[in-house]
């Protein structure tokens, strides 16, 4: 194969999954704004809703996780994509005709299930495509179709449910799904299963040698790797604060800025997921070129000390504050917001492309799923609870603006990360001081 045509197909299958990584996550956020219409529809109580958008969900998604990633690294990745596609659109669109909250539960819980491969999959086939150089900004390039989707589903999807419904909304979210399962198993092929391949001989290698590895020992193997355990605590406890923010995000604009819930979540889409879909192809491109010179930890470290000091920053800005100088109805505030959210998802791309050099080649997916179960459990299913058992405390002196400060509070676990990140670093530059072949951190 010559250099334009594997090129070509490599950008290709990078399209391919980020559009289904887009079509995964319009999935769950569009869930935001159809809580008022389902919880009208089936007499639900707030606590049965944030068992239905988060807790369920994350708890679901870390059980199946793991078996998802180990299967992604002995199977066709393309065709355990292909399947997962599937899976998720029947699953979707049976939730558009839930005949009770309890059914639209159970079928939350099946696209969990159907999600579990997507991000282990998706990031050992590009770290398999890609070279290192070029590693960081195709993974900066699909993890923004987190980004985009929260823009989709907080403008498109809001409209969609107002004129629509959420039932309909849930339909045609479903069906691009399908066509993606198709493309999955009619254009693509998993480079390690192509017979003869450098990839397909050293998986066989890697496989024989590895054939006595259970569940448990390949886990073990794993968590043995210091730097990879750092690595996962400081990915997770980072997502605590971002998934935290995001999700109350628009309350705390209707709270403490007295916009209408409307034009919060336009401001939390826009602003916020529009700085970081910048944010993190921005820092794709330059992690591949910083780390030569700086290690890859270097661009994580700057993003999480911006970042951190910018959202305090916006979430301390006082109502109205500068407005005048913005067009109307925007908060002045809204500018600290992007570049929070600008900052905060710098850590990503080099992180999982460092991951990748880390980890054996045969255990990419597996590795890469025990930090998505871990991400997901502390980032979707703990950050937001935090905030609102935060603020439930905060109440009593604070009042309605008792959300600032547990939005506050629930930021510091940044600077965790950061203690974290310096560790990591000081130990791989004392464990490759000696090495033939360091990794550049």
């Amino acid at each position: 194969m010559n250099v334009k045509s594997a090129s070509w197909r490599q950008h290709l299958l990078l399209l391919m999954l980020t559009l289904f990584y887009i079509e995964t996550f319009v999935g769950r956020q569009i869930m935001a704004v159809m809580i008022e219409p389902i919880k009208a529809e089936f007499g639900a109580s707030d606590a049965q809703m944030g068992l239905l958008t988060g807790l369920a969900f994350a708890i679901v998604f870390a059980l199946t996780g793991l078996s998802a990633g180990r299967l992604a690294d002995r199977v066709s990745r393309t065709k355990l994509l292909a399947a997962s596609a599937l899976c998720w659109c029947i699953f979707t669109a049976i939730s558009s005709m839930a005949t009770g909250f309890i059914m639209l539960l159970v079928m939350r819980m099946l696209i969990a299930i159907a999600e579990s491969p997507v991000t282990s999959s998706s990031l050992s086939l590009l770290a398999d495509t890609y070279p290192i150089k070029h590693r960081s900004f195709a993974i900066s390039c699909f993890t923004s179709g987190a980004t985009i989707s929260a823009i989709i589903a907080l403008t498109v999807g809001a409209h969609w449910v107002e004129q629509y419904g959420w039932r309909q909304t849930l339909l045609i979210v479903s069906l691009p799904a399908l066509i993606t399962s198709l493309l999955f198993v009619l254009v693509f092929k998993d480079p390690r299963k192509i017979v003869g391949s450098e990839l397909h001989l050293m998986a066989q290698a890697e496989k024989e040698a590895n054939a006595l590895l259970g569940f448990r020992e390949s886990a073990k193997s794993l968590l043995k790797l210091k730097d990879y355990r750092l690595l996962i605590y400081a990915s997770s406890i980072a997502t605590i604060s971002a998934n935290a923010f995001g999700m109350w995000n628009a309350t705390f604009l209707v709270r403490s800025h007295d916009l209408s819930l409307t034009q919060a979540g336009l401001m939390a889409g826009i602003f916020g997921g529009g700085g970081a879909a910048i944010g993190i192809l921005l820092s794709g491109y330059l992690s591949d070129r910083i780390a030569r010179r700086y290690g890859m930890l270097k661009l994580p470290l700057v993003g999480h000390m911006l970042g951190w000091l910018s959202i305090v920053t916006y979430l301390l800005w006082p109502k109205g504050l500068g407005d005048n100088l913005m067009l109307a109805s925007i908060p002045f505030a809204m500018i600290f917001c992007s570049l929070a959210s600008f900052f905060s998802v710098w850590w990503f791309s080099p992180s999982i492309s460092l991951l990748t050099q880390i980890v054996p080649n045969n255990q990419r997916a597996f590795a890469i799923s025990m930090q998505t179960v871990c991400i997901t459990l502390l980032g979707l299913g703990l950050g937001p609870m935090l905030v609102g058992f935060f603020s439930d405390i905060f109440a009593g002196f604070a009042g309605v603006e008792s959300l600032r400060f547990a939005l506050i509070m629930t930021s510091c676990s940044t600077l965790v990360s950061i203690v974290i990140l310096l560790r990591l670093k000081l130990y791989q530059s004392t464990r490759t001081s000696s090495a033939s072949d360091p990794i550049n951190i």
